[in-house]
């Protein structure tokens, strides 16, 4: 009887052992992928800002060429009526 008893508490002392390294395991792959998944987030936040920065350099260019297409709209109307009042005068 203290035989069976002996061999039954070795069986479950087995059965802990592998539950314990199956938790430790899966604890840590959880941690990898949390550490993973946390320098995938970074790299996102830089990519992001990387974008932004350079919608804000499109955007002033698109600014700059925009006050030079008014300024030359305004020279070209400028000319225009030059054009038309050489054209009426002669």
């Amino acid at each position: 009887m203290a035989e069976a008893n002996t061999k039954s508490w070795q069986f479950n002392r087995q059965i802990n052992v592998s539950v314990l390294i199956q938790l430790v395991l899966l604890a840590s792959l959880i941690l990898g992928s949390w550490v993973n998944l946390q320098r995938q987030l970074d790299l996102l936040q830089r990519d992001v800002s990387m974008l932004l920065q350079c919608q804000k350099n499109v955007e002033q260019k698109l600014e700059s060429l925009w006050s030079k297409s008014i300024s030359y709209e305004f020279r070209l109307r400028t000319i225009e009526k030059q054009i038309s009042k050489s054209d009426i005068a002669d």
